[in-house]
């Protein structure tokens, strides 16, 4: 009996340091004041940033991935994520991405629009530029890209912790469209859910496999993604190819610039 107590309450301890461990990340964000954390998201702002290159200007096709920090408190966890398609000579971009809210309305939560610009704010938040493909890369990925929007699952579907959610969503069009080779930051909660049940998968980038238990736990291991370890949603790990770690609420340190070059896959 004395045994089994002692190990109750080593168990418990270890539990209440991985814990602290994990949220000791999105604390710091919320200490440093990276989200926004107050105001009113309808005063919120959606200016373009100047990440994505002029249409009018830049005639070849264009593919982007942006991130950013998702509005309010929730921005201490986790980063919105969309993708954005010019293809070659149009005039302006269409914006892939999930709208919670949209569905809260009964509709959809997949959004396909051309209203807002593709480096445009989050509700304040400036975005990262996660991947950046241009001319015939380009146009591989557009090729392919209604195709992969139509076979989304979760068309239905939206839940903002595990998922399925926006990461989610973006995932899943990094898996139909292995020539994207988009490696998602260990902040983009959702991710790592996997559609219709599955257990084992394909990293997003294509370069590895993960295992998810319904996106609360799970390993991913891949030449772009590296090792990370997903408890509760909040992903940990190590990036061995551009050396960083990957902190829950924190993401990547250092920071990833954007992916152009290609990448190989197995």
């Amino acid at each position: 009996m004395m045994a089994t107590r002692s190990t109750t309450r080593r168990l418990a301890r270890a539990m209440t340091l991985t814990f602290a461990l994990l949220a000791a990340g999105p604390v710091l964000v919320l200490a440093l004041g990276s989200t926004s954390a107050r105001g009113d998201w309808r005063n919120a702002t959606h200016r373009p940033v100047g990440l994505a290159p002029d249409a009018a200007a830049h005639r070849d096709a264009v593919i982007q991935v942006y991130a950013a920090r998702t509005y309010g408190w929730r921005g201490a966890f986790a980063v919105h994520t969309w993708l954005a398609a010019k293809p070659r000579g149009a005039d302006g971009y269409t914006r892939y991405e999930v709208i919670g809210w949209y569905a809260r309305a009964g509709r959809s939560p997949v959004s396909v629009s051309d209203y807002r610009a593709p480096d445009a704010e989050w509700y304040g938040a400036a975005p990262e530029l996660l991947r950046d493909l241009r001319g015939a890369e380009a146009d591989v990925v557009i090729e392919k890209l209604d195709a992969a929007v139509r076979s989304y699952p979760h068309a239905h579907e939206y839940t903002a912790w595990p998922g399925p959610n926006s990461n989610t969503f973006v995932a899943h069009l990094a898996r139909e469209i292995p020539e994207l080779k988009l490696a998602l930051p260990p902040n983009a909660i959702g991710k790592d859910y996997l559609p219709n049940n599955a257990i084992v998968a394909r990293s997003p980038s294509g370069t590895g496999y993960q295992v998810s238990f319904g996106g609360l736990f799970g390993i991913t291991a891949g030449g772009e993604e590296g090792f990370e370890l997903n408890v509760l949603g909040l992903v940990t790990g190590v990036d061995i190819k551009s050396p960083a770690l990957k902190l829950p609420g924190v993401g990547r340190i250092p920071a990833a610039a954007a992916s152009t070059a290609p990448i190989d896959l197995p």
